[in-house]
């Protein structure tokens, strides 16, 4: 309070509400009252009225005494502030006309004081001021004293507390910069980190704090916490770094003095450097390379024996400047996996950018091999490429992964290849990068750096192997039984873990017994040999010493058609509880011959897989049985949480009922998402036209929702050969129309309509009624999203009401809801209201939540464009718990935002923005690899939330959303919401 009058009013909102006058503390009486007296003081010498006042301070829930509590506030204010004895009209609080205002030239408030010191230090660092600059910030920061408006009620101190804990952070990063630029890094280190871990995501924050890292030497530490931005953004938010965050990461990688510290730190830097080269090559340090905080390389278990000359010569340093290739190669269980893995994990520090890992399935056994485009594609999802960005062509795949990795050092390791052939797309470009391929052969066609050719283990490594899983003193023991145990597994890994855990399993046996079981059985794997020995002793031994039980389901689990699966699986194979099943399960686990990656979910090894199919056909009948029920899980779990409902698949198998619910067999395909197109070729490879086409068809549903297009694409051209092969003749125009769909939704609208065609010639040619609508309703959608809304009118008029001859309620409501959007775009509301009114009633007797919310929505959409902003409301209130119900997200989000335009309309802005707030938070917790449409709908939910900010007043943050929106990258495609946005820029303009 230097240099006020002995007698000024200061008030001070940056913490709990004080007031002083002079040196006299004054007592601004109850936390209702303060925040009266803020809300006063924050409108900074405007009026306010009572209106705004009550809505600010108490918000939805008004005194019962509405108008008539104000005045009893201002009257306590007045006393407490004011000196005594002064009058009405000098008071500091004035009031005229229903509204309240303060006297601000007799005041002086924290909140403008920090406001102009924050004024003055930008000022001065623009100037190049720094120490003013400096002086400035920390002044400012002095002004608080703990949480803004600290406990204070009401909507209105809620806002300005926390644009008060913003001006806070962003005070604190001004100053924190001036450090920065002022060479003072260490001082701002700590501030930085502090400031880093309260903000995650903000990138100019990350950006200084990289910048001082490099500046104190810790290079390596600022590219990890780039990294770890990067990830975190790719797997929360779905996006990438911003341009200057990038710009930063790569001048630390290029350590760009000029750049991050500025010119006279780069020439001091330089002539550093010089010395010391000028000094001899032993004392230059090496720049510390980062590490990336996480990779897809899997875990290690279990010791590795030997193979120090193999792990040495992988580990060799490569010829610089290219991409390094390196094979491993051998025969099946000579331990190719597990070397290579376990070098990787060694070398992944070298590799800043990422270590990636694929098992291409050259011998997964009743598992479609990895064709390069998948590969490519898996490839650019992990390095951030989202869904809608990656090619379909082999060679523009191929062209894309050598761009994006161009400037990147990756680490790739290939497991289980085919061939040369194979591997050839998948080389990154980077130099320095390195790739390691594992395979049976040894790829000659390949050129490669290095190549490594694994042989089984000698003798005395084998034993050592032995002895360490069994204990040494066991093996010592039988010292000439021990040795012929490690010749009879043929000096390979896997079977010599394998006879040892027998051995840990079974502590009564001697190793002597172990040999002579082996010795007997003569069972072989084929092509898996190693001279004239093979695996096929050790797996007999391991399947001998199960249960029955234990044993049909080992036969079993080679039947599965995914690699990964949980206990119910196995248990509709076997017809068994799925509670017995999991103890089989948990069982086969202690036994080494299934693999549980994750709680609940289970895996075999593909060699012992190999094992378990071949015992399995040895028992044809009960193998057919197993394959059947599968399949017949699948089809059944895809039609249950389908949207659709029963009658969407009038054809095919019955329910096996084993999901409870939409919600239960939704769950499990979750589970089982990434191998789910697999299944459909899994069937098809076997033979089972009907299958593959049912499962195909069953799950368009759940790709759509998951936004997988392309898989869902992948599964129905897969199975659209089959369909000429199967006894379901529905099928033929089914997959098409499923076809059609996925177009529809990928935006494909021309290639979508001619598929529905075929589709409808195909179902009238063989008299499917059902697919007929289907196709009629698939036309006339086409038809609306091409922009030819007329010509949709026919199909879907035909498509609803052959669709309602068939009681399919599904494909009626969404028909209708078609219909009703074309009235609506025509200008025909009467006719759009009574289609989604119809669509709603058939949406609820289908029972699923997402038709009938879609239905509700559309409905409520027509009625805000009339200004009937109840009725809107009314339907939307059932539609957001219905949306929320089916944990559909993007629905979600869409019909918040729908519910914050009808409660602008009624007049309530807080709970317009607070909708609209929700949406964008729901919204923006998807990624765009799952969600294609996701900056459309954030563009319209931002531009409606401008609108509501503008109604509100609130001009600076409406221009801020409206700006927002027309900076989206590729905003251009979407003029209709682009076209918002503009819009409301100009008006926030013509306002301001």
């Amino acid at each position: 309070m230097d240099g006020e009058s002995p007698q000024r009013l200061r008030i001070e909102l940056l913490g709990p509400v004080r007031a002083w006058r002079g040196t006299t503390p004054l007592d601004p009486g109850p936390v209702r009252r303060q925040a009266v007296l803020a809300a006063m003081v924050l409108r900074a010498g405007s009026e306010i009225s009572h209106e705004d006042l009550l809505d600010g301070v108490w918000g939805s829930a008004p005194p019962g005494s509405g108008h008539r509590v104000l005045p009893s506030y201002v009257y306590a204010l007045r006393k407490a502030l004011d000196p005594e004895g002064t009058a009405y009209e000098d008071s500091v609080i004035r009031s005229s006309q229903g509204r309240y205002g303060m006297a601000m030239e007799r005041i002086s408030v924290d909140v403008t004081e920090m406001a102009g010191l924050l004024r003055d230090a930008r000022r001065a660092k623009e100037s190049g001021d720094l120490a003013t600059a400096m002086a400035g910030f920390t002044g400012a920061l002095a002004l608080y004293r703990g949480e803004p408006l600290a406990g204070l009620p009401g909507p209105l101190v809620q806002a300005e507390r926390r644009r008060l804990a913003d001006r806070r952070r962003t005070l604190e990063s001004d100053r924190l910069e001036c450090l920065v630029l002022s060479g003072r890094t260490g001082e701002a280190l700590d501030g930085l980190a502090a400031l880093t871990a309260a903000e995650p995501y903000d990138e100019a924050v990350l950006a200084l704090h990289m910048r001082a890292l490099y500046a104190n030497d810790r290079q390596a530490e600022a590219l990890n916490a780039y990294q770890s931005m990067r990830e975190r953004l790719r797997d929360e938010l779905g996006v990438s770094p911003g341009d200057a965050l990038g710009q930063v990461y790569e001048a630390v990688l290029r350590r760009d003095d000029e750049l991050l510290l500025g010119p006279e730190a780069a020439r001091t830097a330089a002539l550093t450097a010089a010395a010391l080269i000028a000094a001899g090559p032993a004392t230059v340090p090496l720049p510390p390379r980062p590490r990336r905080p996480v990779n897809e390389l899997p875990g290690i278990t279990g010791v590795l024996i030997g193979r120090e000359r193999e792990r040495a010569l992988l580990a060799a340093p490569l010829p610089p400047g290219s991409v390094g290739v390196v094979t491993v190669d051998g025969i099946a269980g000579i331990g190719k996996t597990a070397l290579v893995v376990r070098t990787a994990r060694e070398l992944r520090s070298r590799y800043p950018d990422g270590c990636l890992f694929v098992d291409l399935r050259a011998h997964s056994p009743g598992r479609q091999k990895l064709s390069p485009q998948r590969v490519l594609r898996r490839l650019l999802r992990s390095i951030g490429a989202a869904d809608s960005e990656v090619p379909a062509d082999l060679d523009e795949l191929t062209t894309a992964w050598r761009a994006v990795t161009e400037s990147l050092r990756l680490l790739l390791v290939l497991d289980d290849a085919v061939g040369s052939a194979q591997i050839r797309p998948l080389l990154p470009a980077g130099p320095g990068s390195m790739v390691i391929v594992a395979s049976r052969q040894r790829l000659a066609g390949l050129d490669a750096d290095r190549r490594v050719t694994l042989e089984p283990l000698e003798a005395g490594e084998a034993q050592a192997l032995l002895g360490q899983l069994v204990g040494e003193e066991r093996t010592a023991a039988e010292r000439t039984a021990a040795r012929e145990l490690a010749r009879l597994c043929g000096g390979l890994p896997l079977a010599l873990r394998i006879a040892g855990t027998r051995l840990q399993t079974r502590p009564a046996w001697t190793v002597a017994h172990l040999v002579s079981r082996m010795t007997d059985d003569d069972h072989r794997l084929g092509e898996l040999r190693a001279g004239d020995r093979s695996l096929e002793a050790a797996f007999r031994l391991s399947y001998d010493q199960l249960a029955p039980a234990q044993q049909r389901a080992f036969r079993t689990l080679g039947l599965t058609p995914t690699s990964e699966f949980d206990a119910l699986t196995p248990a509709v194979m076997l017809g068994r509880p799925a509670r017995d099943a999991e103890q089989i399960m948990e069982g086969l686990v202690d036994m080494s011959l299934v693999q549980q990656p994750r709680p609940g979910r289970y895996r075999l090894h593909d060699l012992v897989r190999v094992h378990a199919r071949r015992l399995a056909e040895a028992a044809p009948a009960e193998a057919r049985a197993a394959r059947t029920a599968v399949l017949r899980l699948y089809v059944d779990a895809a039609r249950t949480a389908s949207d659709w409902g029963s009658t969407g698949f009038p054809t095919g198998p019955p329910a096996t009922g084993v999901f409870a619910d939409w919600a239960d067999a939704s769950a499990w395909l979750n589970a089982a998402d990434p191998e789910l197109a697999d299944v459909v070729g899994h069937a098809a490879g076997l033979g089972e036209a009907d299958h593959a086409c049912w499962i195909a068809e069953a799950l368009t549903d759940h790709f759509i929702r998951r936004g997988r297009f392309h898989e869902g694409r992948t599964a129905l051209k897969t199975a659209l050969p089959q369909a000429d092969r199967a006894t379901d003749r529905r099928m033929a125009p089914a997959l098409r129309n499923c076809l059609g769909i996925v177009d529809i939704h990928r935006g494909d609208a021309e290639r979508a309509r001619a598929t529905f065609a075929e589709a409808l010639r195909l179902s009238r040619r063989g008299g499917n009624r059902h697919e007929e609508a289907r196709a009629l309703s698939g036309i006339g959608t086409a038809e609306l999203n091409a922009g030819r809304p007329e010509e949709a009118i026919a199909p879907l008029t035909a498509g609803v009401e052959l669709a309602r001859r068939l009681e399919d309620d599904w494909l009626v409501a969404m028909a209708l809801c078609v219909l009703g959007t074309v009235h609506h775009t025509r200008g025909r509301t009467r006719d759009a209201l009574r289609c989604f009114a119809e669509a709603t009633v058939h949406a609820e007797a289908n029972g699923r939540p997402t038709m009938i919310s879609r239905a509700l929505t559309c409905a409520a959409e027509v009625h805000l464009g009339l200004g009937g902003f109840t009725e809107a409301k009314e339907l939307l209130g059932r539609a957001a718990q219905l949306v929320q119900q089916a944990g559909d997200i993007p629905l979600t989000a869409i019909t918040l935002s729908m519910m914050g335009t009808a409660e602008l309309g009624a007049g309530n802005l807080d709970a317009a923005l607070a909708h609209h707030h929700d949406a964008l938070s729901r919204l923006q917790s998807l990624s765009p690899l799952n969600e294609p449409h996701q900056i459309r709908m954030e563009m319209a939910i931002r531009s409606r939330l401008g609108r509501a900010y503008s109604a509100a007043g609130r001009v600076r943050e409406a221009g801020q959303q409206f700006r927002t929106v027309l900076a989206f990258p590729g905003s251009g495609a979407y003029p209709a919401e682009r076209a918002l946005a503009v819009a409301g820029l100009r008006d926030c303009e013509a306002a301001s």
